[in-house]
């Protein structure tokens, strides 16, 4: 298993490393919008379904590293306890998903408690508006394409010293990417961050990155995952039934399969990669 780092400054820190608990929301920035239809699933029948929008609070980009930290904490840990309190979730939850659609320019969060009635199945905690995404439809195959990667992740990296206030890697290239990528140059360093801007990474602004950064350092303290999921739309289904090239057709699938999965049994999916970097789930 790979190890995820906390970075403050220089710091870096061990994945399993303890860690004493911290002190105690721009596409372009719209009004909030009801989330896109998804097929039912168990968890999705009683998700909650306002969009948490960019926000316009900007960080002070002198503001040190652990400060950010700290204050995101303070100003957001109460906001992200009362989300997962609504959701009928424990926080910090046994398992964490980030849920991305690159043409609908949302970000979910899910959660499975890990226990009680519910254990094993994930409930919506919120869903927040994507400040921006460069790129089109389509996995990130090499460095420089300006593609926002398509696949299954988990935050591997967290940086509180980022020149976009916040920052998680989310682990590209993976097993897959490896694969079907350039060889010599994939890229890397593929964010979910602060900010508004995007050349691969995942803008969400810096009101609402705190909030994500609650979630994932609280997970990251008690030693559990977090999940990224990235789709190309909620119908990929359709975005490979149309693709032309049959190596995208057969992505596409892969990932559609993932998506079936979760949407069907409302239970995150454990993801495996064969040697040829396809995608399988159980």
């Amino acid at each position: 298993m790979r190890r995820m780092l906390l970075v403050v400054v220089a710091l870096s820190v061990p994945f399993a490393a303890p860690r004493a608990a911290p002190s105690a929301p721009r596409a372009v920035p719209s009004a909030p919008r009801a989330v896109p239809s998804a097929t039912p699933s168990p968890a999705a029948s009683a998700a909650p379904s306002a969009v948490r929008d960019v926000g316009t609070w900007s960080a002070d980009p002198g503001q040190a590293p652990a400060a950010r930290d700290a204050a995101a904490w303070r100003e957001k840990g109460d906001v992200v306890r009362r989300l997962f309190a609504n959701a009928g979730v424990a926080f910090p939850p046994d398992r964490l998903l980030f849920r991305v659609f690159k043409q609908e320019s949302l970000l979910e969060v899910w959660a499975d408690g890990g226990h009680g009635a519910g254990a094993g199945r994930a409930a919506r905690v919120a869903t927040y508006e994507v400040c921006r995404m460069s790129g089109a439809a389509g996995p990130k195959r090499r460095a420089g394409d300006m593609q926002v990667p398509e696949g299954f992740y988990r935050v591997e990296v967290l940086n509180s010293a980022s020149r976009f206030h916040l920052s998680m890697g989310i682990g590209y290239p993976n097993a897959s990417d490896r694969v079907l990528s350039d060889r010599r140059a994939p890229g890397g360093a593929i964010m979910i961050h602060g900010a508004c801007a995007s050349i691969g990474c995942i803008a969400m602004g810096d009101d609402r990155i705190r909030e994500l950064w609650v979630m994932a350092s609280a997970m990251w303290r008690a030693d559990r995952r977090t999940d990224v999921h990235v789709f190309p739309a909620r119908d990929t289904a359709a975005l490979a039934a149309d693709a032309s090239d049959p190596a995208l057709r057969r992505f596409w699938g892969d990932l559609a399969e993932g998506l079936r999965r979760f949407e069907t049994t409302g239970r995150i999916p454990r993801v495996t990669v064969g040697p040829d970097g396809r995608y399988g789930f159980r």
